[in-house]
């Protein structure tokens, strides 16, 4: 499988090569040369399969430059740290199925990308006998997920940033009080949307980039896309077996587009009909919501909300997206994601019928993520954390009558205690992985959210080959 970035400017690399390279060195984004298909026949036998051995054959389809036995082996490993054995269990509440995907580690679920791509980051420095080190910005749970992934790991450094003071106190604590000597977090004082335009322009940056060995561990990594179309088509597997004539539409809580490309990967991929429609599920930072609705793609001010992991204007996977509805014209999406950078908006008008067939949409205010949390939980007994509410809430208002409908629950309630307890008056009883967090010592440096500034400091800190 060959793999090609949005702007057309690079020869087309391996899976390993696209893994290693994150951001494509023409500033675009890797995607596969083709999307594997899988007919009906195939996907029936694959009803039986548990989480893991779905992972392999899907992974397989687009990775041909790692042995199958030892693919499996780096699957088997990276979930072994979940504490369900169905690793994204779907469960039935009211009328809406719960897709859980915070099971792993860190309790969010960037878990199921993160720990895979951090064992594949391994093997590949293990068998080049070379070092990384990892740059990432996060708006709350991928700066977690990653240290996670790649802590005490021999070959790699990891720089996160985290805009200051706008993450939950748990994700904050989750990220700074990991005290092995290879993570690096620094506190940035702006947006997310500062910290990833500042990741951005250093991988821009060709030279340092190969100087100082840089590799992504952010959603511009196409792993971490391909790892989360497995849970689309495990949890669509699940629904088949209840299911004659199967149709299945999903709600996605979204501010980087990233989980929703997956979704839109897997309809690719299934045949047609099976994975149904996608609802486009944001917060007040509305962009992609504006996008869907009237093909207006413009830059707002970054509104702070009690679902901070989808506080974001610029959602860094869109570009994938584009270039797909410019029918992969590499010239167009260039030409267009430079008119963004430079005027802060895109007009998709042209485009609407194509990307109303692709997605539907709602934009969910802090009102109703607390009435979400608070009616969910007097209903069905059960707890949703703010993102979670904002796509059940979405898939409310874009609910089609005998069509199941799955929610994707990003992050365990407990992550967010003080906005739940607020909504429902429950406090979430916190799991293992997060009881006594608080009041464990941390490690962070605050700094100008500036780019040559964290460069340099990139720069001293970085694992040397």
């Amino acid at each position: 499988m060959q793999y090609l970035s949005t702007r057309g400017g690079i020869a087309p690399v391996s899976f390993s090569e696209a893994v290693m390279m994150g951001l494509a060195e023409d500033g675009g984004l890797l995607l596969p040369r083709t999307i594997p298909r899988i007919g009906s026949e195939t996907l029936t036998a694959w009803q039986e399969l548990g989480y893991q051995e779905l992972a392999l054959e899907i992974m397989s389809r687009f990775i041909d430059d790692i042995p199958r036995k030892e693919l499996q082996e780096l699957i088997d490993r990276s979930y072994s740290s979940f504490d369900d054995e169905a690793i994204t269990p779907l469960v039935k509440k009211g009328d809406v199925y719960i897709l859980e995907l915070w099971h792993g580690p860190t309790l969010a679920f960037k878990d199921v990308a993160l720990q895979f791509l951090g064992n594949l980051f391994e093997y590949m420095l293990k068998k080049d006998n070379s070092v990384l080190n990892i740059i990432g910005a996060t708006s709350g749970d991928t700066g977690s997920a990653a240290i996670a992934g790649v802590r005490g790991k021999d070959r790699i450094n990891i720089f996160i940033l985290h805009p200051k003071g706008r993450v939950s106190p748990v994700q904050e604590k989750q990220m700074t009080t990991v005290m092995d000597d290879n993570i690096f977090n620094i506190a940035i004082e702006g947006s997310f949307d500062d910290g990833q335009a500042i990741v951005k322009d250093i991988f821009n940056d060709t030279e340092f980039k190969h100087q100082y060995h840089l590799g992504a561990i952010n959603s511009i990594n196409w792993a971490r896309v391909l790892a989360q179309v497995v849970y689309y088509v495990y949890s669509t597997l699940q629904l088949m077996k209840k299911e004659k004539d199967f149709a299945v539409d999903f709600s996605i809580p979204t501010g980087n587009f990233g989980d929703i490309f997956a979704g839109y990967i897997a309809r690719k991929m299934l045949p047609q009909g099976t994975l149904r429609n996608l609802v486009l599920a944001t917060n007040g930072n509305d962009i992609l919501s504006r996008m869907v609705q009237s093909g207006d793609y413009s830059l707002g001010e970054v509104k702070l909300t009690s679902s901070p992991s989808m506080d974001i204007q610029a959602a860094s996977n869109f570009e994938r997206y584009l270039f797909y509805l410019m029918d992969s014209d590499a010239v167009k999406t260039k030409n267009l994601m430079e008119t963004f950078a430079a005027e802060g908006k895109i007009d998709l008008s042209d485009s609407m019928d194509q990307i109303r067939r692709d997605f539907s949409t709602a934009s969910v205010s802090e009102e109703e993520v607390k009435d979400t949390i608070e009616k969910f939980y007097k209903e069905n007994d059960y707890l949703l954390d703010p993102h979670t509410a904002v796509g059940v809430c979405a898939a409310a208002e874009n609910r089609d009558t005998g069509i199941p409908i799955v929610c994707l629950a990003t992050a365990h309630p407990a992550k967010f205690p003080a906005v739940v307890e607020e909504a429902c008056g429950k406090v979430p009883v916190p799991p293992p992985q997060i009881d006594g967090l608080m009041e464990q010592e941390s490690k962070c440096i605050t700094m100008p959210a500036d780019k040559d500034e964290i460069q340099q400091y990139i720069a001293e800190h970085a694992r040397r080959s």
